[in-house]
């Protein structure tokens, strides 16, 4: 995906003259992007019955006797294309200040040959979607990305309906209750305290922290995400004023038949009715190529993030340089690595060890960390396959001058010295045990030299008393 981004998102302010100038040269290819995406929001449907159809077909070749016995689950197939069709004018509902181009033959999606993975491939996102391995019969669109809006009907359900509140419970709150921690309301200014949230998503962990009082900015890259976010912050009027079915492309490891077509609504908080105390607002953009000034925020809240990158690295060192001195890191989240065994894309997956190591080097102070955090993402809570992650939870500081001049410092008159490296852990050791052994042998000689000079002091004392008296 390009990092520009059209009129529907301004320009964020900090992008400087330079980088709004390149964006603007790749407003074709923007708005080629923009319309894939808004393709596959419009072809949901058509691609969610043509999976249905392949079932239909199948069940009517059966032999009379089995479709006889299959008649609840006929009914139950009219019944799962009613819920794609009321799926379909809900999307509609959220396309509709978003219709930049006409959905007409014209207007379709580019040929197949350009299916490039210019965002994180639907399949390797967190979540457990349903994949399939064909194509639309009469319209040139990406089944990748028509996943890809399967998928935010499910984000949708996690972040603002309250069939989402038990998700919302392990992946936000551990890093709200840290923030509130940190940022005391009773000892700060809470609109002061600069919160960015990159990789927002929905939006709803940055509704939250606004709602706190605290003046909060969520980045995100992807604009189904953008677009839905947008629908739910701006223009939902009142509560569980929408009914979605997120689980109606689940086949499989259903119970009942009621849990393929359960109903969800949203928004199960009306923003517009309960606007948050602090500022909000949701930047579009790579956060990479947004972020690029120092000491700009108090706290950088990841959720579900870090691994989003080709090159971890690159996000530490950005939280890192955009933090005041001072300012705090709090994340959640597993180490799924989008782009692992991605074709065309090159990918570094350091494990938890290794990220410590790199975090601390790169200056922050481990507050707190801890792993184990059972979290889901995006699960059907009726589904006889239920898949959750152990993620990782940490608080890093960004020292103060003081710190960091001490630090360097410290630095300076150890050397340089490069991280341990973990593969070599046993040589490490044997380096120390070296390293004891030689203290040991230098503390040894020191006993014996010490031993020495008592034995001549005895030695001089008793020639001193044996002397004759003039």
């Amino acid at each position: 995906m390009s990092h520009a981004m059209p009129s529907m998102f301004p320009l964020h302010p900090k992008i400087d003259e330079q980088l709004a100038l390149a964006f603007s040269a790749n407003e074709d290819e923007e708005e080629q992007h923009i319309q894939k995406v808004q393709n596959a929001f419009l072809y949901y449907g058509p691609y969610a019955c043509q999976r249905l159809r392949r079932t239909l077909d199948y069940l009517n070749s059966l032999p009379a006797d089995d479709q006889r016995l299959l008649s609840k689950y006929r009914a139950h197939l009219d019944c799962v294309r009613t819920c794609i069709d009321r799926n379909q004018a809900v999307i509609r509902q959220i396309l509709r200040e978003r219709l930049l181009y006409p959905a007409d033959g014209s207007s379709s999606p580019t040929s197949e040959g350009d299916s490039e993975f210019d965002e994180p491939p639907a399949h390797v996102r967190h979540g457990d979607m349903d994949q399939y391995d064909f194509v639309l019969d009469d319209a040139d669109v990406e089944p990748l990305k028509i996943l890809k809006a399967q998928s935010t009907l499910k984000l949708i359900a996690r972040d603002w309906s309250t069939d989402g509140a038990l998700e919302r419970e392990q992946s936000y709150k551990p890093i709200i209750d840290s923030i509130m921690e940190y940022y005391k309301p009773s000892d700060y200014e809470l609109n002061e305290i600069k919160i960015l949230v990159p990789g927002a998503g929905l939006g709803r962990l940055t509704y939250e922290l606004a709602c706190l009082g605290y003046s909060c900015e969520g980045n995100e890259f992807s604009y189904f995400m953008l677009i839905a976010s947008n629908f739910v912050l701006n223009l939902c009027d009142y509560e569980n004023k929408y009914v979605l079915y997120p689980w109606v492309h689940q086949y499989v490891n259903n119970l009942r038949r009621e849990d393929q077509v359960a109903a969800v609504r949203f928004p199960d908080v009306c923003p517009l009715k309960n606007p948050p105390k602090g500022n909000i607002e949701m930047a579009a953009g790579d956060f990479l190529e947004v972020y690029k000034t120092p000491h700009s925020y108090n706290c950088v809240a990841t959720c579900f993030f870090i691994d989003c990158a080709n090159n971890v690295i690159d996000f530490i060192r950005t939280i890192y340089k955009i933090l005041v001195p001072g300012g705090i890191w709090v994340n959640l989240g597993p180490l799924l690595y989008h782009y692992s065994d991605v074709n065309g894309q090159n990918s570094i997956e350091p494990t938890y060890e290794d990220l410590c190591i790199i975090i601390e080097s790169v200056g922050f102070v481990i507050e707190c960390s801890r792993s184990g955090i059972r979290t889901k993402y995006a699960q059907n809570p009726s589904s006889m396959k239920q898949s959750e992650y152990q993620s990782l939870f940490w608080v890093c500081r960004k020292p103060g001058p003081y710190e960091e001049h001490c630090g360097k410092m410290n630095s300076k008159s150890k050397g340089s010295k490069e991280p341990h490296d973990l593969i070599m852990r046993e040589d490490n050791d044997m380096e120390d045990a070296i390293i004891a052994n030689h203290y040991d042998d230098g503390n040894a000689d020191a006993d014996a030299d010490a031993i020495d000079a008592q034995n001549e002091t005895e030695t001089d004392d008793d020639t001193v008393a044996t002397t004759p008296q003039t």
